[in-house]
């Protein structure tokens, strides 16, 4: 069970990309995370109406943490770095958040990674760069060689401060996981957080409103895509997976959404699909395999 709600989180969470980009015609970044967090933390106040009373401030400082790194963080970094650096890069850089869970629950849980954890990791990140670098197609000289494998310190540094944001929010879910809540209930006082850091943003950034765009029935079927499926339910099913399989486990299956993203723009983009691209899955999944111990021969 805790294998297939990673699945189904990880699957919905690669296809976000489609809604995104139909999304960022009419509103930027911010907009769109503010907008789909929020639905998210109402789809879930109308599933479970009930409130985690008041028990210590440690508690709350623990939801507050999760809210800030998990939901406010980790977005809002990633998509900074988006418009400071190639989305290529991007990608390869925040998929280190499996590792970065790994090294972070290790320090505040004591637990020991096996060197499955390494290896897969380390086979999962080549399959990754090769098709984020080479699964376009478009090294047809050296300059644009040198184009994919572009370097900007800022955007990347931001890349890798999200997948950081990532893997303290992993082990905080884990602690979350055992003040005995249910999932529901948990996800939505982490979405209240996130939204309460978000909001502070606000005022940095270009945002607005502007309600009557949901007229548009494009939009808003994109919007409530990303509000009740990759928000309100793929939250509850990833947090009740780490509740079941523990943050490493849980997070090794992140390699698994550039994998999804590349299949959906295939299948719904019409995009190209090249031997780049099978290598790289292949080397992905093999490598997310090693992690979590399934090939028992490395044991």
């Amino acid at each position: 069970m805790g294998h297939l709600l990673s699945l189904v989180s990880i699957i919905i969470w690669g296809t976000t990309f489609i809604s995104t980009k139909v999304l960022l015609n009419d509103f930027n970044a911010i907009e769109i995370l503010f907008f789909r967090f929020f639905l998210g933390l109402f789809a879930l106040f109308i599933v479970n109406p009930k409130f985690i009373k008041f028990k210590s401030f440690k508690e709350e400082i623990t939801f507050a943490l999760a809210g800030l790194c998990g939901i406010c963080l980790y977005y809002m970094l990633e998509n900074i770095a988006l418009g400071l650096t190639l989305a290529s890069n991007v990608g390869v850089i925040t998929s280190t958040a499996p590792f970065f869970t790994g090294i972070l629950t290790s320090l505040f849980y004591k637990e020991k990674l096996s060197k499955n954890f390494f290896i897969g990791f380390f086979i999962a990140m080549i399959g990754i760069v090769i098709f984020s670098f080479f699964g376009s197609g478009n090294f047809s000289s050296l300059k644009d060689f040198q184009q994919n494998f572009a370097f900007n310190p800022l955007g990347d540094f931001l890349s890798l401060g999200s997948a950081f944001a990532w893997g303290l929010y992993s082990v905080l879910t884990r602690k979350i996981a055992t003040f005995g809540y249910s999932t529901i209930l948990t996800t939505r006082k982490t979405f209240f957080y996130g939204i309460i850091f978000m909001s502070f943003s606000l005022f940095f950034f270009d945002f607005n409103f502007g309600f009557e765009r949901f007229k548009n029935p494009v939009l808003l079927l994109n919007i409530l895509f990303l509000g009740l499926g990759a928000s309100a339910l793929c939250f509850v099913t990833w947090n009740k997976a780490v509740k079941i399989l523990g943050s490493i486990k849980t997070s090794v299956y992140i390699y698994l959404i550039p994998v999804v993203t590349i299949v959906t723009s295939v299948i719904v983009l019409k995009e190209k699909f090249t031997l780049w691209n099978l290598l790289g899955s292949i080397l992905t999944i093999i490598g997310l395999l090693i992690s979590e111990g399934l090939f028992g021969a490395l044991k």
